[in-house]
Formats: C-alpha cells, sequence, structure tokens
C-alpha cells in the first residue's frame, strides 16, 4: 500500500516539474514577442529603445500604429504579400494533394522511387537553388515579377508526405466502388478523397500561409522594384533605412506583418489536431 502510494507521489511529482519546465520554455518563447508588442505601443520608442526590456509601455500609445497607416508603403506590401501568399498557397495545396493521392492509391512503376526523390527536395535548401531558379526565370523573362516567387512553390515534398500518409489510413474499397460504379480517377478524388481530407488539407494551409508569408530570401533575389516589395522585404528596407532610430514604428511594422499569420492559424487550428488524430501522424 505505501509503496503504491509512494509511486503515486512520485507520477504527481513528475508532472508538476514537467508542467513547469514547459511553463518556463512557453514563457522564454513568448517573452520577444510581448516585448515587440509593448515597444509598438510605447510612444517614447522612436526616442530611445527601453532599456532593460519591459513589458509594460512607459506611455501607452496607438501613435507609431498611426504613422505606420500615413505610410501608403504598407498597404501595398499587404497587397504584394497577398497576392504572393495567394497563389503560392493554392498552387502548393493542389499539388500536395494530388501528388499524394497519386503516391497512396496510384499503382505505377517507379512509384516508390519518384516518391524519395520527392522527399529528397526537403533537404535542398533555397540557397543551393537560389543560382539556377534566377538563371532560369532570368532566360524567360520574369524577372522582377511575382511570378518567379509563385511558380516554384509548387514543388511542396512535405505537403506530398503529408497527405499520402493520410491517405494511406483510407481504405482502398471507397475507390474500387467508385470504380465499378464508373466514376473516372479524378472524379473519385474530387469527390471522395478530397472531401475527406479537409483537416489535413487545413494544415497545410496553415504551414503554407506562415511559409510563403514569411519568405524573404528568394523574393529578395528576384524583386527589385519597391512597388513589388513583400511585408518581410518592406519590413527589412525600414528597418535597415533607420535602424534603432525609429524601433517603435519597426515594431509596430513587425507586428502587423504577423497579425494574418495569428488570424489564419486561430480560424483553422482546430484541424491540426484533427488531422493529428486521423492521419496517425501522432506515432
Amino acid at each position: 500500500m505505501k509503496l503504491a502510494q509512494s509511486q503515486q507521489t512520485n507520477r504527481r511529482v513528475a508532472q508538476i516539474v514537467i508542467y513547469v519546465f514547459l511553463f518556463v520554455c512557453a514563457l522564454l518563447v513568448i517573452a520577444p514577442f510581448v516585448w515587440m508588442v509593448s515597444i509598438s505601443f510605447d510612444r517614447m520608442a522612436n526616442i530611445q529603445v527601453p532599456f532593460p526590456p519591459s513589458f509594460i509601455p512607459d506611455l501607452f500609445s496607438i501613435f507609431n500604429y498611426e504613422l505606420v497607416f500615413e505610410n501608403g508603403r504598407i498597404f501595398r506590401a499587404y497587397l504584394n504579400s497577398g497576392l504572393v501568399t495567394f497563389g503560392s498557397v493554392v498552387l502548393q495545396v493542389s499539388a500536395a494533394l494530388l501528388g499524394g493521392y497519386a503516391f497512396s492509391k496510384g499503382r505505377f512503376k517507379g512509384k516508390k522511387l519518384l516518391f524519395l526523390v520527392v522527399l529528397a527536395t526537403m533537404m535542398v535548401p533555397i540557397e543551393a537553388r537560389l543560382i539556377p531558379l534566377y538563371s532560369m526565370f532570368n532566360r524567360v523573362g520574369l524577372l522582377d515579377t511575382f511570378w518567379p516567387v509563385i511558380l516554384p512553390s509548387i514543388l511542396y515534398g512535405l505537403g506530398v508526405f503529408l497527405i499520402k500518409q493520410f491517405f494511406d489510413q483510407i481504405p482502398d474499397s471507397l475507390r474500387e466502388a467508385a470504380a465499378i460504379d464508373g466514376a473516372s480517377e479524378f472524379r473519385t478524388f474530387f469527390q471522395i478523397y478530397a472531401p475527406l481530407a479537409g483537416p489535413i488539407t487545413a494544415t497545410l494551409l496553415i504551414l503554407s500561409f506562415m511559409g510563403n508569408w514569411n519568405e524573404f530570401v528568394w523574393p529578395l533575389v528576384v524583386l527589385n522594384s519597391e512597388q513589388l516589395q513583400t511585408i518581410p522585404l518592406f519590413l527589412a528596407s525600414f528597418s535597415l533605412e533607420n535602424g534603432t532610430a525609429l524601433a517603435g514604428m519597426t515594431m509596430a511594422l513587425a507586428t502587423m506583418s504577423v497579425v494574418p499569420i495569428i488570424i489564419v492559424f486561430i480560424c483553422l487550428q482546430r484541424y491540426i489536431i484533427q488531422s493529428i488524430a486521423l492521419s496517425g501522424l501522432k506515432e
């Protein structure tokens, strides 16, 4: 009896230690974001950055945001990021759904080898592809347009892998029944499998949106015009021009840059849990 009570006490202590450790880690992760928001609402931050860091503004004001909105470039940057992100997300998610379905339910020669090639693309960093991609788009005259930013996103190895894992859990009997009824492969996919992939599709939407909205290196290489700057490029150029002289405005811009990501995540976060539970990825 005492041994059982001792084991139960040890488990409770272990759980408390784990929760405290996770809480401390969460504080460390969220602290820079809270400090960024705090400075963005500090009217005096444009004169002197508060040091040591304070999580409560010394003089709370929306003055920095008023200055940001008076600058019309922010709206152009938002529009540019919206266009690029929308086009990239549509291409990435569509290609991932079709590719994942093909690798999961299709039967063709070299499927395993081709799937390994798709997975291998996840190991190639963007820095290794900069020169080939730049040369290719330079030859076709598409530099300084949105096309070089949108088109390469169609290759999405992680999305193909996640979709394949999800479709592997769905029985082949649905596809066989549809084939008996005379449904084509495309009709089977769009009317049966695609609707079932709602949770994993929402997960891919979040991941793809975050990745494309925050993309910096590749747009910096191919977008030279100020009118084509996306939010990350505009934020980088603004902070480079002003440094810490306008820290309040810089942090206000940074805060506004993450607002769309937060909104998308809040709207779709419940689907992430569903996709993990249904696809078996938790294992």
